[in-house]
């Protein structure tokens, strides 16, 4: 046996030490080398001491904000320069469930400089295939209408939806969806700047008139997006009620009526 300072005990010493050893209630070994508990000690006390003094910081949770898609949707509408950027703006915006399930977004068609803008509804299964709105039945019924009263989409009427991807099931809108998609439309009334709307269908006149019941809107003149607007059946509600063609053959002769009072386009 060797002391600490390596030198070779006695072994009258050794066994000395070893009964004074078991005389204090040293009885086991736990480690091959002595622990100096006093320092152990003083060492704890010293860190304690340490996080007592250190400021507290308390941990802070990060949350996410949440995202509000009709206040994405303005500040995308509000940003768009050009019927280009606007339809650029509409395709990459991903918070409307719609777009996930539709073929194709559908943004417009005819001239973008005509006095007649027309706004629909949403799409039905021919025109998300098509990409246009208007080309299915109804639509075919709309061009027939249009052309009654001189007017084409090929020469003198732009035409939009107040959405442009597909309900699925041609369901209607929800009112969220609506909401969200508004702005898109109203900088999109704002960029063809036409003299005056045809506002179609009972969605249509939800959104840009806050108002449904079509059947009691329907030839009154009224306002919408700065301009007058006329709120009109939708051809798809003619195909099933074809004795409301003369009511719309009426609003078609006001219409008529209303382009001639303007004054001629500088």
């Amino acid at each position: 046996m060797e002391s600490e300072d390596g030198m070779a005990l006695d072994w009258h010493v050794a066994r000395a030490l070893l009964e004074w050893q078991l005389e204090m209630g040293v009885d086991e070994a736990l480690a091959e080398a002595p622990v100096d508990r006093f320092a152990v000690e003083a060492a704890a006390r010293e860190a304690a001491a340490q996080r007592e003094a250190a400021p507290a910081r308390a941990a802070v949770p990060v949350r996410q904000a949440a995202v509000d898609p009709v206040a994405e949707a303005e500040a995308l509408a509000r940003a768009a320069v050009d019927l280009p950027a606007l339809r650029a703006a509409m395709e990459g915006f991903d918070h409307c469930q719609l777009k996930r399930g539709a073929r194709r977004l559908v943004f417009a068609d005819g001239v973008a400089t005509a006095r007649v803008m027309v706004v629909g509804e949403a799409p039905g299964r021919d025109e998300d295939i098509e990409g246009r709105p208007f080309v299915g039945r109804a639509g075919q019924l709309l061009d027939r209408m249009l052309a009654a009263v001189q007017l084409s989409r090929a020469e003198s009427v732009y035409i939009t939806n107040v959405l442009p991807w597909r309900p699925p099931q041609n369901r209607d809108p929800r009112p969220e969806e609506i909401a969200m998609m508004l702005p898109f439309l109203r900088r999109h009334i704002a960029l063809v700047d036409p003299a005056l709307l045809v506002i179609v269908g009972n969605i249509s006149c939800q959104a840009l008139l806050g108002r449904r019941g079509i059947t009691r809107l329907r030839g009154q003149w009224t306002e919408a997006e700065g301009r007058p607007a006329l709120p009109m059946l939708h051809p798809a509600y003619l195909l099933r009620q074809p004795l409301a063609k003369r009511e719309s053959w009426a609003d078609l002769l006001s219409l008529k009526a209303r382009l001639r009072d303007l004054p001629a386009p500088g």
